[in-house]
């Protein structure tokens, strides 16, 4: 303080009347306000691999990534500090890469899924698709026909029916007699219809089948990969979970120490001010045990 209604900060000195009461503590807490933002406007965050500068929502401090991820960057770049800053782009696309290298070690070299799971790391895609949909889309007019076929032939519709039209041949050449009918006994005719119906109904069967084996392959391949990305996404949440926790306890006994050395500290500083005090009263006591004695007698024996 440099006055009565002056406050001395890093900038100047500040008019400050503490009488003129809310009007001049809103002053004050707008001009620390605005100090603060000039200060922060005045930081820039650089990044530590191109050198380019970063806006904050693009920045990541490198101390906060995962130590796994910092040392495979470390030894891609070894002059990044701790408190230096990433882009965002470069953390996903270095996350991909130790990834990549992760799954080398573990699985050897790398297939076409686990190259596009490493690739939706990166860009943060989602794997999951609808299987049926996009298998709806690319069929063709025969297909759908054969799976009708598929569908209907293995039905109890499909055998009722069946029966039925069995039992009314059967029956009306049967009825018929000899003569009038026009497939008598033993229903040669019936048994060719049968034969051309099975001889044709079986590899239209087959054939929808074996896309049904291509769509439960797509089906695997699909859950593969959102098994594998997820088994990815679980391990880094996990280790950036103990990451968390370890800087948490670190700071906490910072913080702890810190606390401590401030009570050492405050009790330091109240025994020297005993000490002072003790001090200061022997030297007042002895003062005054030394003017009284040197002080004359007052004739009369009185004494002021």
């Amino acid at each position: 303080m440099t006055g009565a209604k002056t406050f001395d900060s890093a900038e100047g000195i500040v008019d400050f009347d503490a009488g003129e009461g809310e009007a001049a503590t809103v002053e004050m807490h707008d001009y620390t306000k605005s100090l603060a933002q000039a200060k922060a406007k005045s930081v820039k965050l650089v990044d530590a691999i191109t050198g380019a500068v970063l806006k904050k929502k693009d920045a990541v401090h490198f101390d906060d990534l995962r130590p796994a991820l910092a040392e495979f960057m470390r030894q891609k770049h070894p002059g990044i500090r701790s408190d230096d800053y990433i882009s965002r782009k470069a953390m996903d696309d270095y996350r991909g890469q130790y990834i990549a290298e992760l799954l080398r070690d573990e699985r050897g070299e790398l297939s076409n899924l686990e190259d596009e799971v490493v690739e939706s790391l990166k860009t943060h895609d989602t794997l999951a698709e609808n299987i049926e949909e996009d298998y709806e889309d690319h069929r063709s007019i025969g297909d759908r026909m054969a799976d009708i076929v598929a569908s209907f032939g293995g039905s109890w519709t499909f055998i009722i029916s069946f029966c039925l039209f069995l039992a009314v041949w059967m029956g009306i050449n049967l009825a018929l007699g000899t003569t009038a009918a026009f497939d008598v006994y033993p229903f040669i005719l019936l048994n060719l219809i049968l034969s051309t119906i099975a001889a044709l109904q079986a590899p239209i069967i087959m054939m929808s089948q074996r896309r049904q084996e291509a769509k439960d392959r797509l089906r695997a391949l699909n859950d593969y990969k959102v098994n594998l990305k997820a088994e990815l996404e679980i391990r880094h949440l996990h280790e950036k979970v103990d990451h968390l926790l370890n800087r948490q306890w670190e700071r906490l006994t910072e913080i702890q120490q810190i606390q401590i050395e401030m009570m050492l500290e405050q009790a330091k500083a109240a025994s020297r001010a005993l000490k002072v005090s003790k001090a200061s009263k022997a030297k007042a006591n002895t003062l005054q045990s030394t003017s009284r004695a040197a002080k004359p007698p007052v004739p009369g024996g009185s004494t002021d």
